[in-house]
C-alpha cells in the first residue's frame, strides 16, 4: 500500500512539475508572440513607407 502511494505521490509531483513548466513555456510564448507582432507591424510600416516612396519616384520618372 505505501508503495503505491509513494508511487502516486511520485506521479503526482511529476505531473504538477509538467504543468508548471507548461505555463512558464506559455507565457515565455506569449511575450514572444507579442515581441513578434510588434516587430511585424514596424516592419510592414517600413514597406509600405518605401512603397510610398518607391512610387513617388516612379511618378517623377518621364515616359519614353
Amino acid at each position: 500500500m505505501d508503495a503505491e502511494l509513494n508511487k502516486l505521490e511520485s506521479q503526482l509531483e511529476q505531473l504538477i512539475g509538467l504543468y508548471e513548466s507548461g505555463r512558464v513555456e506559455i507565457r515565455e510564448l506569449r511575450s514572444r508572440v507579442a515581441r513578434l507582432e510588434a516587430d511585424n507591424r514596424a516592419l510592414a510600416e517600413k514597406v509600405r513607407f518605401a512603397t510610398g516612396k518607391l512610387e513617388s519616384l516612379l511618378e517623377q520618372l518621364p515616359e519614353s
